[in-house]
Protein backbone atom coordinates (compact mmCIF):
# COMPACT_ATOMS: atom_id res chain seq x y z
CA UNK A 1 0.00 0.00 0.00
CA UNK A 2 2.60 2.28 0.66
CA UNK A 3 4.36 2.16 -3.01
CA UNK A 4 1.15 2.55 -4.48
CA UNK A 5 0.76 5.44 -2.43
CA UNK A 6 4.08 6.66 -3.34
CA UNK A 7 3.46 5.91 -6.92
CA UNK A 8 0.15 7.99 -6.65
CA UNK A 9 1.80 10.64 -5.18
CA UNK A 10 4.19 10.79 -7.83
CA UNK A 11 1.45 10.89 -10.43
CA UNK A 12 0.32 13.74 -8.80
CA UNK A 13 3.32 15.89 -8.65
CA UNK A 14 4.02 15.19 -12.31
CA UNK A 15 0.47 15.87 -13.66
CA UNK A 16 0.94 19.44 -11.20
CA UNK A 17 4.17 20.16 -13.18
CA UNK A 18 3.05 19.41 -16.57
CA UNK A 19 -0.42 21.61 -15.89
CA UNK A 20 2.05 24.23 -14.52
CA UNK A 21 4.27 24.09 -17.99
CA UNK A 22 0.95 24.71 -19.90
CA UNK A 23 -0.17 27.91 -18.05
CA UNK A 24 4.03 29.43 -18.33
CA UNK A 25 3.94 27.90 -22.15
CA UNK A 26 4.97 30.88 -24.60
CA UNK A 27 4.53 31.25 -28.08
CA UNK A 28 8.07 32.00 -29.72
CA UNK A 29 6.75 35.87 -31.19
CA UNK A 30 4.92 37.53 -28.42
CA UNK A 31 2.31 39.92 -29.60
CA UNK A 32 0.73 42.92 -27.34
CA UNK A 33 -2.98 41.19 -26.52
CA UNK A 34 -6.13 42.89 -27.88
CA UNK A 35 -8.47 43.64 -25.15
CA UNK A 36 -11.68 41.87 -26.79
CA UNK A 37 -15.24 42.48 -25.39
CA UNK A 38 -18.81 41.46 -26.88
CA UNK A 39 -21.94 42.90 -25.64
CA UNK A 40 -25.43 42.39 -27.05
CA UNK A 41 -25.66 45.32 -28.79
CA UNK A 42 -22.36 44.99 -30.62
CA UNK A 43 -23.28 41.12 -31.15
CA UNK A 44 -26.36 43.09 -33.43
CA UNK A 45 -23.89 45.38 -35.10
CA UNK A 46 -21.75 42.26 -36.34
CA UNK A 47 -24.21 40.81 -37.78
CA UNK A 48 -25.32 43.68 -39.65
CA UNK A 49 -22.37 43.99 -40.48
CA UNK A 50 -22.49 40.47 -41.87
CA UNK A 51 -24.76 41.70 -44.29
CA UNK A 52 -22.90 44.46 -46.13
CA UNK A 53 -20.23 41.53 -46.72
CA UNK A 54 -22.72 38.73 -48.15
CA UNK A 55 -22.14 39.37 -51.25
CA UNK A 56 -18.53 37.54 -51.05
CA UNK A 57 -17.89 33.40 -50.94
CA UNK A 58 -15.92 31.02 -52.38
CA UNK A 59 -15.94 32.15 -56.19
CA UNK A 60 -15.03 36.07 -55.06
CA UNK A 61 -12.28 37.88 -53.83
CA UNK A 62 -13.59 39.42 -50.47
CA UNK A 63 -12.38 41.85 -47.66
CA UNK A 64 -11.40 41.75 -43.76
CA UNK A 65 -13.53 43.70 -41.23
CA UNK A 66 -12.04 44.87 -37.74
CA UNK A 67 -13.71 47.37 -35.48
CA UNK A 68 -12.73 48.74 -32.10
CA UNK A 69 -14.97 50.59 -29.35
CA UNK A 70 -14.42 51.68 -26.10
CA UNK A 71 -10.89 50.50 -26.00
CA UNK A 72 -11.67 46.92 -27.05
CA UNK A 73 -11.64 44.86 -30.33
CA UNK A 74 -15.75 44.14 -30.57
CA UNK A 75 -15.49 42.68 -34.13
CA UNK A 76 -12.99 40.98 -36.59
CA UNK A 77 -13.50 38.84 -39.58
CA UNK A 78 -12.82 37.42 -43.08
CA UNK A 79 -15.12 37.49 -45.82
CA UNK A 80 -14.50 35.65 -49.57
CA UNK A 81 -11.38 34.58 -50.49
CA UNK A 82 -7.88 35.66 -50.58
CA UNK A 83 -6.29 33.74 -52.88
CA UNK A 84 -8.54 32.24 -55.84
CA UNK A 85 -6.22 30.08 -57.22
CA UNK A 86 -5.35 27.88 -53.95
CA UNK A 87 -8.85 28.15 -52.33
CA UNK A 88 -7.38 30.37 -49.29
CA UNK A 89 -9.91 32.31 -47.56
CA UNK A 90 -9.59 35.79 -46.13
CA UNK A 91 -9.14 35.69 -42.35
CA UNK A 92 -8.54 38.45 -39.66
CA UNK A 93 -4.86 37.29 -40.29
CA UNK A 94 -4.65 38.07 -43.82
CA UNK A 95 -2.23 40.52 -45.13
CA UNK A 96 -3.41 43.29 -47.28
CA UNK A 97 -1.53 45.65 -49.06
CA UNK A 98 -3.30 48.92 -47.51
CA UNK A 99 -2.22 51.60 -50.41
CA UNK A 100 -2.13 54.99 -49.19
CA UNK A 101 -3.94 53.85 -45.54
CA UNK A 102 0.44 53.44 -45.28
CA UNK A 103 0.60 57.83 -45.56
CA UNK A 104 0.12 58.11 -41.54
CA UNK A 105 2.54 55.48 -40.63
CA UNK A 106 5.46 57.38 -42.99
CA UNK A 107 4.01 60.67 -41.09
CA UNK A 108 4.06 59.41 -38.13
CA UNK A 109 7.98 58.14 -38.40
CA UNK A 110 8.94 61.10 -39.42
CA UNK A 111 7.39 62.33 -36.25
CA UNK A 112 9.00 60.55 -34.39
CA UNK A 113 12.24 60.75 -35.69
CA UNK A 114 11.96 64.80 -35.08
CA UNK A 115 11.21 63.65 -31.32
CA UNK A 116 14.60 61.86 -31.37
CA UNK A 117 15.82 65.42 -32.58
CA UNK A 118 17.54 63.92 -35.59
CA UNK A 119 15.56 66.77 -37.76
CA UNK A 120 13.11 69.44 -37.57
CA UNK A 121 9.36 69.61 -39.64
CA UNK A 122 11.57 73.40 -40.53
CA UNK A 123 14.16 71.44 -42.70
CA UNK A 124 14.73 72.14 -46.24
CA UNK A 125 14.34 68.96 -47.83
CA UNK A 126 17.29 69.43 -50.27
CA UNK A 127 19.69 68.89 -46.60
CA UNK A 128 19.01 65.28 -47.11
CA UNK A 129 17.95 64.93 -50.50
CA UNK A 130 20.94 66.43 -52.57
CA UNK A 131 19.93 65.44 -55.93
CA UNK A 132 16.55 67.50 -56.23
CA UNK A 133 16.43 70.45 -58.42
CA UNK A 134 17.22 73.87 -57.05
CA UNK A 135 13.75 75.39 -57.38
CA UNK A 136 14.71 79.17 -56.18
CA UNK A 137 12.37 78.28 -53.09
CA UNK A 138 12.81 76.35 -49.99
CA UNK A 139 10.36 72.85 -49.42
CA UNK A 140 10.06 72.20 -46.29
CA UNK A 141 9.66 68.47 -44.24
CA UNK A 142 6.22 69.67 -43.46
CA UNK A 143 5.67 70.42 -47.13
CA UNK A 144 6.27 66.72 -47.87
CA UNK A 145 3.72 66.46 -44.43
CA UNK A 146 1.11 68.57 -45.82
CA UNK A 147 0.72 68.17 -49.75
CA UNK A 148 1.54 71.60 -50.07
CA UNK A 149 5.24 71.17 -51.24
CA UNK A 150 4.40 71.98 -55.49
CA UNK A 151 6.23 68.93 -56.41
CA UNK A 152 4.66 67.08 -59.43
CA UNK A 153 2.84 63.69 -58.07
CA UNK A 154 5.16 60.73 -58.76
CA UNK A 155 2.30 58.34 -60.11
CA UNK A 156 0.65 61.39 -62.38
CA UNK A 157 4.87 61.50 -63.82
CA UNK A 158 5.28 57.58 -63.94
CA UNK A 159 1.83 57.26 -66.27
CA UNK A 160 2.68 59.61 -69.02
CA UNK A 161 6.04 58.21 -69.23
CA UNK A 162 4.13 55.40 -70.53
CA UNK A 163 4.89 52.91 -67.54
CA UNK A 164 2.22 50.31 -67.47
CA UNK A 165 0.16 49.46 -64.37
CA UNK A 166 2.37 45.90 -63.07
CA UNK A 167 5.77 46.91 -64.40
CA UNK A 168 8.34 46.90 -61.67
CA UNK A 169 8.53 50.52 -59.97
CA UNK A 170 10.88 51.27 -57.20
CA UNK A 171 12.30 54.19 -54.77
CA UNK A 172 15.29 54.55 -56.84
CA UNK A 173 13.85 54.86 -60.03
CA UNK A 174 11.09 57.18 -58.80
CA UNK A 175 13.76 59.07 -56.96
CA UNK A 176 15.44 59.40 -60.33
CA UNK A 177 12.60 60.45 -62.22
CA UNK A 178 11.83 63.41 -59.50
CA UNK A 179 15.08 64.43 -59.93
CA UNK A 180 14.57 65.27 -63.78
CA UNK A 181 11.06 67.54 -63.27
CA UNK A 182 12.85 71.07 -63.51
CA UNK A 183 9.65 72.94 -62.25
CA UNK A 184 6.81 72.82 -59.42
CA UNK A 185 3.18 72.76 -59.68
CA UNK A 186 3.12 75.73 -57.37
CA UNK A 187 4.87 78.19 -54.77
CA UNK A 188 5.66 75.18 -51.82
CA UNK A 189 3.38 76.16 -48.62
CA UNK A 190 0.72 78.29 -50.85
CA UNK A 191 -1.63 75.45 -51.96
CA UNK A 192 -2.59 71.58 -51.47
CA UNK A 193 -2.67 68.74 -53.89
CA UNK A 194 -2.24 65.38 -53.16
CA UNK A 195 1.14 64.24 -53.75
CA UNK A 196 2.48 60.53 -53.52
CA UNK A 197 6.09 62.20 -54.03
CA UNK A 198 6.49 63.48 -50.96
CA UNK A 199 5.78 60.24 -49.08
CA UNK A 200 8.46 59.01 -51.00
CA UNK A 201 10.98 61.64 -49.99
CA UNK A 202 9.81 61.45 -46.21
CA UNK A 203 10.83 57.66 -46.25
CA UNK A 204 13.73 58.32 -47.90
CA UNK A 205 15.25 61.40 -45.43
CA UNK A 206 14.41 58.72 -42.58
CA UNK A 207 16.89 55.96 -44.78
CA UNK A 208 19.19 58.58 -44.94
CA UNK A 209 19.46 60.28 -41.62
CA UNK A 210 19.27 57.01 -39.91
CA UNK A 211 20.80 54.91 -42.00
CA UNK A 212 18.32 52.27 -41.83
CA UNK A 213 16.32 51.32 -44.64
CA UNK A 214 12.49 52.78 -43.78
CA UNK A 215 11.28 49.11 -43.40
CA UNK A 216 13.68 48.57 -40.26
CA UNK A 217 13.11 52.05 -38.98
CA UNK A 218 9.08 51.67 -38.60
CA UNK A 219 9.56 48.02 -37.33
CA UNK A 220 11.89 49.12 -34.41
CA UNK A 221 10.00 52.11 -33.45
CA UNK A 222 6.65 51.12 -34.25
CA UNK A 223 5.40 47.66 -35.22
CA UNK A 224 7.67 45.40 -32.91
CA UNK A 225 6.71 47.91 -29.72
CA UNK A 226 3.28 47.64 -31.01
CA UNK A 227 3.09 43.63 -31.32
CA UNK A 228 1.89 44.50 -35.20
CA UNK A 229 3.93 40.78 -36.02
CA UNK A 230 2.07 40.55 -39.35
CA UNK A 231 2.98 44.17 -40.63
CA UNK A 232 5.78 45.74 -42.49
CA UNK A 233 6.66 48.15 -45.00
CA UNK A 234 6.77 46.27 -48.76
CA UNK A 235 10.60 47.26 -50.26
CA UNK A 236 11.30 44.33 -52.59
CA UNK A 237 8.43 42.93 -54.55
CA UNK A 238 9.85 39.94 -54.99
CA UNK A 239 9.95 39.00 -51.25
CA UNK A 240 7.85 35.73 -49.72
CA UNK A 241 5.08 36.62 -47.45
CA UNK A 242 2.67 34.35 -46.03
CA UNK A 243 -0.99 35.21 -45.45
CA UNK A 244 -1.15 37.60 -48.51
CA UNK A 245 -4.02 38.09 -50.20
CA UNK A 246 -3.59 38.44 -54.05
CA UNK A 247 -5.74 41.67 -55.72
CA UNK A 248 -8.34 41.12 -58.51
CA UNK A 249 -10.42 42.67 -60.89
CA UNK A 250 -13.76 41.64 -62.71
CA UNK A 251 -13.86 42.25 -66.06
CA UNK A 252 -16.61 40.93 -68.46
CA UNK A 253 -17.74 38.40 -65.66
CA UNK A 254 -13.52 37.19 -64.96
CA UNK A 255 -11.37 37.30 -62.41
CA UNK A 256 -8.20 38.41 -63.05
CA UNK A 257 -5.09 39.31 -61.47
CA UNK A 258 -4.40 42.92 -61.10
CA UNK A 259 -0.34 42.28 -60.41
CA UNK A 260 1.40 44.67 -58.17
CA UNK A 261 5.43 45.12 -58.31
CA UNK A 262 5.82 47.74 -56.41
CA UNK A 263 9.25 48.40 -54.17
CA UNK A 264 8.20 51.82 -53.20
CA UNK A 265 7.24 52.54 -49.76
CA UNK A 266 6.52 55.25 -47.91
CA UNK A 267 3.47 56.77 -50.07
CA UNK A 268 2.64 53.04 -49.96
CA UNK A 269 3.26 49.63 -49.48
CA UNK A 270 2.45 48.85 -45.78
CA UNK A 271 1.90 45.23 -45.63
CA UNK A 272 -0.82 44.45 -43.18
CA UNK A 273 -3.90 42.82 -41.33
CA UNK A 274 -6.70 44.51 -39.75
CA UNK A 275 -5.96 42.71 -35.89
CA UNK A 276 -2.68 44.08 -36.75
CA UNK A 277 -4.58 47.05 -37.39
CA UNK A 278 -6.37 47.48 -34.52
CA UNK A 279 -3.29 47.94 -32.19
CA UNK A 280 -2.42 50.83 -34.40
CA UNK A 281 -5.95 52.11 -34.04
CA UNK A 282 -5.65 51.52 -29.68
CA UNK A 283 -2.33 53.52 -29.47
CA UNK A 284 -4.12 56.77 -30.06
CA UNK A 285 -5.79 56.22 -26.78
CA UNK A 286 -3.21 54.98 -25.06
CA UNK A 287 -0.01 55.46 -26.46
CA UNK A 288 2.64 52.85 -26.44
CA UNK A 289 4.85 54.44 -29.39
CA UNK A 290 4.47 58.26 -29.34
CA UNK A 291 3.87 60.70 -26.70
CA UNK A 292 0.04 62.08 -25.87
CA UNK A 293 1.52 65.41 -27.21
CA UNK A 294 2.84 63.85 -30.21
CA UNK A 295 -0.39 62.46 -30.98
CA UNK A 296 -2.01 65.16 -30.41
CA UNK A 297 0.26 67.56 -32.77
CA UNK A 298 -0.13 64.41 -35.28
CA UNK A 299 -3.66 64.23 -35.36
CA UNK A 300 -4.63 68.23 -36.15
CA UNK A 301 -4.50 69.49 -39.26
CA UNK A 302 -2.05 70.71 -41.55
CA UNK A 303 -1.10 74.74 -42.06
CA UNK A 304 -0.18 76.61 -45.14
CA UNK A 305 2.62 79.78 -44.34
CA UNK A 306 -0.37 81.81 -44.78
CA UNK A 307 -1.40 80.14 -41.34
CA UNK A 308 -4.63 78.78 -42.56
CA UNK A 309 -5.75 75.21 -42.39
CA UNK A 310 -5.04 72.80 -45.30
CA UNK A 311 -8.61 72.28 -47.16
CA UNK A 312 -8.85 69.26 -48.75
CA UNK A 313 -12.13 69.34 -50.34
CA UNK A 314 -15.07 71.30 -49.34
CA UNK A 315 -18.14 68.98 -50.10
CA UNK A 316 -20.80 70.56 -48.67
CA UNK A 317 -21.88 73.69 -46.94
CA UNK A 318 -20.64 73.07 -44.01
CA UNK A 319 -18.86 70.20 -44.79
CA UNK A 320 -14.77 71.14 -45.25
CA UNK A 321 -12.32 68.13 -44.95
CA UNK A 322 -8.86 69.32 -43.85
CA UNK A 323 -5.89 67.54 -44.10
CA UNK A 324 -3.34 65.91 -41.32
CA UNK A 325 -0.47 64.27 -42.27
CA UNK A 326 -1.06 61.07 -43.51
CA UNK A 327 -5.39 61.63 -42.66
CA UNK A 328 -8.16 63.48 -43.69
CA UNK A 329 -10.05 65.54 -40.64
CA UNK A 330 -13.92 65.92 -41.31
CA UNK A 331 -17.15 64.37 -40.02
CA UNK A 332 -19.88 61.79 -40.45
CA UNK A 333 -23.52 62.90 -39.62
CA UNK A 334 -21.95 65.37 -37.20
CA UNK A 335 -19.39 63.36 -35.93
CA UNK A 336 -15.79 64.42 -36.06
CA UNK A 337 -13.90 61.88 -37.76
CA UNK A 338 -9.96 60.79 -38.84
CA UNK A 339 -9.82 58.50 -41.90
CA UNK A 340 -8.14 57.43 -45.02
CA UNK A 341 -8.15 55.65 -47.81
CA UNK A 342 -6.21 53.77 -50.00
CA UNK A 343 -6.05 52.17 -53.89
CA UNK A 344 -3.52 50.18 -55.72
CA UNK A 345 -3.96 47.48 -58.22
CA UNK A 346 -7.06 46.14 -56.75
CA UNK A 347 -6.75 46.52 -53.43
CA UNK A 348 -9.66 49.02 -51.81
CA UNK A 349 -8.33 49.73 -48.14
CA UNK A 350 -9.94 52.26 -45.39
CA UNK A 351 -9.33 53.05 -41.98
CA UNK A 352 -11.55 55.65 -40.16
CA UNK A 353 -11.44 56.58 -36.44
CA UNK A 354 -14.23 58.23 -34.87
CA UNK A 355 -12.33 59.76 -31.19
CA UNK A 356 -15.08 61.15 -29.18
CA UNK A 357 -17.03 57.90 -29.71
CA UNK A 358 -13.85 55.21 -29.43
CA UNK A 359 -14.80 53.72 -32.69
CA UNK A 360 -12.50 52.67 -35.27
CA UNK A 361 -13.80 51.11 -38.04
CA UNK A 362 -10.71 48.64 -40.61
CA UNK A 363 -12.09 47.62 -43.63
CA UNK A 364 -9.52 45.99 -46.56
CA UNK A 365 -10.33 44.48 -49.70
CA UNK A 366 -8.62 42.30 -52.57
CA UNK A 367 -11.26 43.58 -54.37
CA UNK A 368 -11.85 46.58 -56.99
CA UNK A 369 -15.30 46.84 -57.14
CA UNK A 370 -15.52 46.52 -53.00
CA UNK A 371 -16.21 50.48 -53.34
CA UNK A 372 -19.32 49.95 -54.47
CA UNK A 373 -20.62 48.70 -51.32
CA UNK A 374 -19.98 51.97 -49.12
CA UNK A 375 -19.68 50.16 -46.37
CA UNK A 376 -17.86 51.86 -44.26
CA UNK A 377 -20.06 54.74 -43.75
CA UNK A 378 -23.21 52.00 -43.21
CA UNK A 379 -20.79 50.37 -40.42
CA UNK A 380 -20.64 53.59 -38.37
CA UNK A 381 -24.34 54.26 -38.31
CA UNK A 382 -24.71 50.63 -36.74
CA UNK A 383 -22.08 51.24 -33.92
CA UNK A 384 -22.81 55.08 -33.10
CA UNK A 385 -26.55 55.79 -34.43
CA UNK A 386 -27.68 57.17 -31.50
CA UNK A 387 -24.72 59.92 -31.86
CA UNK A 388 -25.46 60.31 -35.50
CA UNK A 389 -27.76 63.18 -36.89
CA UNK A 390 -29.61 62.48 -40.52
CA UNK A 391 -28.27 64.48 -43.49
CA UNK A 392 -30.75 66.38 -45.46
CA UNK A 393 -30.43 64.63 -48.87
CA UNK A 394 -29.25 67.25 -51.90
CA UNK A 395 -31.21 69.44 -53.91
CA UNK A 396 -31.46 67.21 -57.06
CA UNK A 397 -31.14 68.78 -60.11
CA UNK A 398 -33.28 69.85 -62.95
CA UNK A 399 -32.01 67.18 -65.18
CA UNK A 400 -32.01 69.37 -68.13
CA UNK A 401 -29.19 68.86 -70.24
CA UNK A 402 -27.37 72.19 -71.89
CA UNK A 403 -26.75 71.35 -75.22
CA UNK A 404 -23.13 73.43 -76.54
CA UNK A 405 -23.35 74.53 -80.04
CA UNK A 406 -20.74 73.08 -82.24
CA UNK A 407 -17.95 75.10 -82.78
CA UNK A 408 -15.51 75.09 -86.10
CA UNK A 409 -11.31 75.99 -85.24
CA UNK A 410 -9.83 77.27 -88.07
CA UNK A 411 -6.49 75.33 -86.96
CA UNK A 412 -6.36 71.99 -89.04
CA UNK A 413 -5.78 68.96 -87.12
CA UNK A 414 -2.84 68.08 -89.10
CA UNK A 415 -0.80 70.97 -87.70
CA UNK A 416 -0.65 69.05 -84.12
CA UNK A 417 0.61 65.87 -86.17
CA UNK A 418 3.90 64.71 -85.35
CA UNK A 419 6.62 63.72 -82.56
CA UNK A 420 6.94 65.18 -79.51
CA UNK A 421 9.20 64.41 -77.04
CA UNK A 422 10.20 65.28 -72.79
CA UNK A 423 13.31 65.19 -72.01
CA UNK A 424 11.87 65.25 -67.99
CA UNK A 425 10.41 62.07 -68.99
CA UNK A 426 12.44 60.34 -71.25
CA UNK A 427 9.31 59.58 -73.40
CA UNK A 428 8.17 60.51 -76.87
CA UNK A 429 4.58 61.02 -77.51
CA UNK A 430 3.23 60.42 -81.84
CA UNK A 431 -0.11 62.73 -82.96
CA UNK A 432 -1.40 61.06 -86.26
CA UNK A 433 -5.22 62.20 -87.32
CA UNK A 434 -7.93 59.58 -88.51
CA UNK A 435 -10.87 60.53 -90.07
CA UNK A 436 -11.62 64.44 -87.78
CA UNK A 437 -9.71 62.86 -84.64
CA UNK A 438 -6.93 63.56 -83.16
CA UNK A 439 -5.08 60.45 -82.02
CA UNK A 440 -1.99 60.89 -78.92
CA UNK A 441 -0.19 57.35 -79.49
CA UNK A 442 3.00 56.07 -77.21
CA UNK A 443 4.70 52.82 -78.24
CA UNK A 444 3.87 51.17 -74.72
CA UNK A 445 0.21 52.26 -74.08
CA UNK A 446 -2.75 51.81 -76.25
CA UNK A 447 -3.93 54.70 -78.70
CA UNK A 448 -5.78 57.49 -76.80
CA UNK A 449 -8.75 59.97 -78.73
CA UNK A 450 -8.51 63.10 -77.73
CA UNK A 451 -11.23 65.75 -77.81
CA UNK A 452 -11.21 69.51 -78.66
CA UNK A 453 -11.37 71.72 -76.14
CA UNK A 454 -10.21 74.77 -77.85
CA UNK A 455 -8.00 76.30 -80.76
CA UNK A 456 -5.32 74.40 -79.45
CA UNK A 457 -6.28 72.63 -76.61
CA UNK A 458 -7.44 68.90 -76.02
CA UNK A 459 -8.52 66.97 -72.88
CA UNK A 460 -8.07 62.57 -73.14
CA UNK A 461 -7.35 59.85 -70.44
CA UNK A 462 -6.32 56.43 -71.19
CA UNK A 463 -6.32 53.04 -69.64
CA UNK A 464 -2.77 53.83 -68.35
CA UNK A 465 -3.21 57.47 -67.90
CA UNK A 466 -4.82 60.02 -65.78
CA UNK A 467 -7.34 62.27 -67.77
CA UNK A 468 -5.20 64.93 -68.89
CA UNK A 469 -5.41 68.45 -70.59
CA UNK A 470 -2.99 69.33 -73.45
CA UNK A 471 -2.16 72.78 -74.89
CA UNK A 472 -0.41 73.22 -78.44
CA UNK A 473 2.74 75.74 -78.58
CA UNK A 474 3.53 77.97 -81.36
CA UNK A 475 6.26 79.98 -82.40
CA UNK A 476 6.94 83.20 -83.81
CA UNK A 477 6.53 81.71 -87.35
CA UNK A 478 3.27 80.28 -85.67
CA UNK A 479 4.37 76.91 -86.52
CA UNK A 480 3.72 74.24 -83.62
CA UNK A 481 7.17 73.91 -81.73
CA UNK A 482 5.67 71.41 -79.07
CA UNK A 483 2.78 71.21 -76.44
CA UNK A 484 1.93 71.16 -72.49
CA UNK A 485 0.35 68.46 -70.88
CA UNK A 486 -1.29 68.82 -67.19
CA UNK A 487 -2.93 66.69 -64.95
CA UNK A 488 -4.46 65.95 -61.32
CA UNK A 489 -0.41 65.56 -60.10
CA UNK A 490 1.06 67.63 -62.94
CA UNK A 491 0.89 71.46 -64.34
CA UNK A 492 2.67 72.50 -67.68
CA UNK A 493 4.88 69.64 -68.26
CA UNK A 494 6.53 70.44 -71.79
CA UNK A 495 7.27 68.57 -74.77
CA UNK A 496 9.33 69.72 -77.56
CA UNK A 497 8.43 68.96 -81.33
CA UNK A 498 10.74 66.64 -83.37
CA UNK A 499 11.83 67.93 -86.89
Amino acid sequence: MKKIALLLSLLSTCFWVFCQDIATERPLIEAAPTPQAVSDANTEAGKKVDSLFAAYNSQTPGAAVAIVKDGKVVFQKGYGMADLDHDIPVTPQTVFNIASVSKQFTAFAIYLLASEGRISLEDDIRKYITELPDYQTVIKVKHLLGHTSGLRDQAAIWSLAGNLSGDISTTEQILKLIARQRNLNFTPGTAFSYCNTGYTLLAEIIHRVTGKSFATYTAEKIFKPLGMINTQFYDNYGKVVKNKAESYELINGVYFHHPLNVSNPGPSNLLTTVEDLTKWALNFEHPVVGTPALIKAFNEASYLDNGRKVVLRISGERDTIFHAKGQNLSNYKGVDMITHGGHTAAFRTFMGRFPGERLAIIALSNDENNERLNARWQIADFYIKDKLKEEKPSAAGTGQSVVKPAVVYPSNLQDFAGDYYSDELSTRYTFVVRGNTLIMTHLKLEDIELKRAGEHKFSGSGPETFAFDIEFLRDEKQGVSGFTISNFGIKDLKFVKLK
